[in-house]
């Protein structure tokens, strides 16, 4: 099953009320369902956010993924203006180039 950012910042929330209740680590799990592979996957990628910064990370993907479809990445800051050649391969290249 996948979930969203929203549902595992919730989940995350959830396991930190039991743990402070003080149940163990695994008793924490179990109740929100997920493996120990997951729980700390998610805790070391979505550990400290909130569910409004989640929701920023989302839209600020989906930008990012929408300007790749539309005409590939964005050639801004890459520190070469060559017209549209790709990597230079050679000094002799890059001098004409440069």
């Amino acid at each position: 099953m996948r979930f969203k950012t929203e549902e595992i910042i919730q989940k995350l929330r959830e396991a930190e009320v039991l743990l402070s209740q003080g149940k163990d680590v695994a008793t924490a799990r179990r109740q929100i369902g997920v493996t120990d592979n997951t729980c700390y996957r998610w805790r070391k990628e979505y550990g400290g956010n909130r569910t409004d910064q989640a929701k920023r990370l989302k839209d600020a993907g989906e930008a990012e993924r929408s300007i790749e479809e539309a005409g590939g990445r964005s050639r801004a800051g890459q520190g070469h203006s060559t017209g549209g050649g790709g990597k230079l391969l050679s000094p002799l290249k890059h001098r004409r180039v440069g």
